[in-house]
């Protein structure tokens, strides 16, 4: 680390992340661009754990993960409330790891990072490890991803974590972390959040109706859940409504929704905008009044950071489940548990925009649209 006329810039920064899910990549991603813009290093690398790992432990830790997401989110659940146990499995869980990323332990000292930024728990741990073992002298930093921190994420070496919420904050130092060691900077999301955009530009730049109340409906980064069900739900509406459907990287369930809108009977008040992978998210969310899906830990602060009411469907029981409980109690969103009633309680909701107008309010009020920046300034200054 350089230190020049009060200047910090670290020689090599290592963000970490494991493609589990689209998250923890998103929050790598911006992270890394937080450090560049801020010129805060010389050099920044930007790996995926699980690419350091055998086939087989990847196929094990992000197949599996998105099998159990779309076909058996209720396994997922136990699982995570079985492993939630502070301090309890984590030798267990390290012996098994330790195995399997020798390749990523290797890379990590070659490259002899300064710090490192984990947005995922796998590398937090093998990094705690080595520096038990005085076999790495990197400073760690950790970054939790969701609103509600899991014991996964707990690690004995480290430097500083980083959350979302003071609530957080609080559960960690019931845990034996330093407060001093804990910072409330949001979920880090592309800094491309923070710029204002006006909605009705974004509406004609990408070819939306202007008039229209435009929700977004999510389906992750992987494309993955009851997509056509909610959409079966939607067009029972009275309002008019325009619904812009993100399918991420599943080009197969594009298709399928733009034959489901070419179907749509003459009359029907709803429009169907089916978008495959997109990096103009924010201009999406810049374009629309809600977003409606489930509540994972980007998703989310990305939404709360364009100020957007987040209807909640089918949340994954665990994370998921306590990131919507949050949203649900600053009154940023209502959920719907039954889709046979989806487009009756999005109907209420768009009937009255003072209600409506009120949940915005509070997305913004939770939004952290600089939470990259601020992890990085913080880290500057460790």
């Amino acid at each position: 680390m350089k230190m020049d006329a009060g200047f910090v810039m670290f020689q090599r920064v290592l963000v970490l992340s494991a493609s589990v899910g689209a998250g923890h990549v998103r929050a790598a991603q911006a992270v890394e661009r937080a450090f560049i813009r801020l010129n805060a290093a010389r050099e920044i690398r930007n790996i995926d754990t699980l690419q350091y790992t055998n086939k087989l432990f990847q196929r094990l830790y992000s197949n599996a993960y998105i099998e159990l997401v779309d076909k058996a989110p209720e396994v997922l659940g136990w699982l995570y409330d079985r492993l939630d146990k502070p301090w309890q499995n984590e030798r267990r869980r390290l012996v098994f790891d330790k195995l399997n990323t020798r390749r990523f332990v290797k890379m990590l000292r070659d490259y002899d990072p300064e710090i490192t930024v984990c947005t995922h728990f796998l590398p937090a741990e093998i990094i705690s490890w080595l520096k038990a073992k005085n076999r790495l002298s990197t400073r760690q930093t950790i970054v939790i991803t969701d609103f509600d921190v899991h014991a996964m994420w707990l690690c004995h070496h480290y430097e500083h974590y980083f959350v979302a919420l003071d609530e957080t904050r609080v559960h960690l130092e019931q845990l034996g972390i330093p407060s001093d060691k804990i910072t409330v900077s949001g979920i880090p999301i592309d800094p491309i959040f923070a710029e204002q955009k006006d909605k009705l530009s974004m509406r004609r730049k990408h070819n939306l109706d202007t008039s229209r109340p435009t929700l977004l409906l999510s389906a992750g980064g992987f494309g993955v859940g009851p997509v056509e069900l909610l959409l079966q739900s939607l067009v029972k509406v009275r309002t008019k409504l325009q619904v812009v459907a993100v399918c991420g990287k599943n080009e197969n369930l594009k298709i399928r929704l733009l034959d489901f809108s070419r179907q749509l009977p003459r009359g029907c008040p709803v429009r169907v905008v089916p978008i495959g992978y997109t990096t103009e998210m924010d201009e999406y969310m810049s374009a629309a009044d809600l977003v409606l899906g489930k509540p994972g830990g980007l998703t989310t602060s990305e939404a709360l950071a364009k100020g957007l009411g987040f209807v909640i469907v089918n949340p994954i029981r665990g994370q998921e489940e306590r990131n919507a409980d949050h949203l649900l109690e600053e009154g940023a969103a209502i959920r719907c548990n039954s889709l046979p009633v989806l487009a009756y309680k999005i109907d209420k909701l768009l009937e009255n925009p003072k209600r409506l107008a009120v949940m915005q309010n509070n997305a913004r009020r939770l939004g952290r649209p600089r939470a990259a920046f601020a992890l990085v300034e913080k880290i500057l200054s460790l």
